[in-house]
């Protein structure tokens, strides 16, 4: 039987802050939006907090967000950290891999249950296809480090209904609105919450698209977000220097 959580702190970077999937006020919304709502609708009182911060690394999160979360006491924390730490060259996962089985180790001290996520397989995605081998690595140790210490699973890689680019955004690295939904409706099954949606979508066959036209979508593509995401690294800046968690206190969600 599925636990009764009345309260939901979400803590990451952009996957979990929700980019990009436009919410209705100003704010994206993204797959733990939509496990809140499935959650709230299903407990009285429920209480949400999204600390995600679009570009954090692992090491910050768990400096920070980590704490953060600890202090506020919920039943439940979702924790998926270690992406932006990927793409960059001499990535260590199995430091990583340290780094974030401490954090869990002090989430779960506190009695919360915590999910975890495996990444989407790189293979298909221009900026981590590279990165597949330390991906992988990664991945498994964060597999290990669920059954060590209790935690919940969410499998990304085998989530083929997310190889499609349709559900993706046009930056080809953050889900689209399609993506978000298909995430929490397989969060919302691991946690034993019914969801109207299903994660094991197939896509219908797509036409085939020109070669010319896609070229051009390539060129789109390098000039509009891949050349920005390269001088941001190089000047070491982050997309999320400004930004601040949208829902830093655990409030009602309605």
């Amino acid at each position: 039987m599925a636990r009764a959580y009345t309260s939901f702190v979400a803590i990451g970077d952009s996957f979990t802050e929700g980019l990009n999937d436009p919410g209705a006020d100003g704010h994206f919304r993204g797959w733990a939006d939509r496990v809140a709502e499935r959650l709230a609708a299903l407990e009285p009182g429920f209480r949400y907090a999204n600390l995600a911060v679009r570009g954090r690394l692992l090491d910050q999160i768990v400096e920070r967000q980590v704490p953060e979360a600890i202090e506020l006491k919920p039943d439940l924390v979702t924790f998926c950290a270690g992406g932006n730490d990927l793409l960059r060259p001499g990535a260590d996962p199995d430091r990583m891999a340290k780094t974030f089985a401490r954090a869990v180790r002090e989430l779960r001290a506190t009695g919360a249950d915590v999910v975890l996520f495996t990444g989407v397989d790189p293979r298909d995605t221009p900026l981590m296809r590279r990165s597949r081998g330390r991906c992988a690595v990664f991945y498994l140790h964060i597999r290990s480090i669920a059954d060590l210490y209790g935690c919940h699973l969410v499998d990304q890689w085998s989530m083929q209904s997310l190889r499609d680019w349709r559900a993706w955004s046009e930056d080809r690295l953050h889900m689209n609105a399609e993506g978000h939904r298909f995430v929490a409706a397989r969060v919302c099954e691991v946690l034993g919450v019914p969801s109207e949606d299903d994660w094991r979508h197939t896509w219908p066959p797509r036409e085939r698209v020109d070669r010319r036209v896609k070229l051009r979508e390539d060129r789109l593509w390098v000039r509009e977000h891949l050349i920005p995401w390269v001088g941001r690294r190089l000047r070491g800046t982050s997309s999320g220097d400004a930004v601040t968690a949208k829902r830093p206190r655990l409030e009602p969600y309605a």
